[in-house]
């Protein structure tokens, strides 16, 4: 039996579009290969604008099964059971709920019709998600959204996603760290586009991968726990892991 990621050396937290999933494929292989042989020392947590549905269909097909899922942009907080259902955390989000308040029609309402805005087919619990066209949108509708309460966000320049005050991926991170006792010095966040900001500052380790959209490398701040790395996805969680030596594993990444 696995020990739990509070008595486990490191702990990845990593986004998967253009991250985990990024990179070429001798560089996945290379990382996925060296968490599976590591799963005694090394923790895994998704932390992704995905639904659940999507990771499970994901690891059903080759990739690492986290023990923890961060989805939905932060609104959803999730374990993975041995047998592979990833079920969400109720008291990790209580308050997201509550922030939230069943908000999805009253969303869908107003931004019914909106310029540069097309509704995404997912129904989300705690979300609602739109393709963006930047050249058709109105920025006004930003100001609306916000003075009913909830954040936008805006990422990738192709999605927006309006969230619960105060929630996305950094939060929810430090929430799963704090309920499962892991020392934040021992997490290494990686990302690559803005909706990944708020957990590269949340106090982390942390990496964006090489080849990040140039808005997120132009927001974040030049502190020496990020690391902005030259490699690509998944090379650059690689280069992150030995450029802050958070792991003793002999084995070459």
């Amino acid at each position: 039996m696995t020990p739990p990621l509070s008595d486990r050396h490191f702990t990845l937290a990593t986004d998967l579009d253009g991250t985990f999933l990024g990179g070429s494929d001798a560089d996945r292989r290379a990382l996925y290969d060296w968490i599976e042989a590591n799963r005694d020392t090394v923790g895994l947590i998704f932390v992704s604008g995905r639904d659940p549905e999507f990771i499970h269909e994901l690891c059903s097909s080759g990739v690492p099964w986290p023990e923890y899922v961060i989805g939905d942009v932060g609104t959803t907080i999730a374990h993975v059971s041995p047998d592979r259902q990833i079920t969400p955390i109720e008291t990790l989000e209580e308050e997201i709920a509550r922030q939230w308040n069943g908000a999805n029609d009253r969303i869908k309402n107003t931004l019914d019709g909106a310029a540069g805005l097309t509704l995404q087919p997912t129904a989300f619990r705690y979300r609602v998600s739109y393709d963006y066209d930047p050249a058709a949108f109105d920025p006004a509708t930003t100001d609306r959204i916000e003075s009913m309460g909830f954040d936008v966000l805006i990422s990738d320049n192709r999605y927006f996603d309006v969230l619960p005050k105060g929630v996305s991926k950094g939060p929810s991170l430090l929430r799963l760290l704090s309920h499962l006792g892991i020392a934040e010095t021992r997490v290494l966040a990686a990302g690559d586009t803005l909706n990944d900001l708020s957990m590269l500052v949340a106090g982390t380790p942390a990496v964006a991968v090489g080849g990040s959209e140039a808005p997120l490398l132009q927001t974040l701040p030049q502190m020496p726990q990020i690391h902005r790395a030259t490699r690509i996805g998944a090379a650059g969680i690689t280069e992150a892991i030995g450029h802050f030596n958070l792991h003793p594993s002999p084995e070459k990444v």
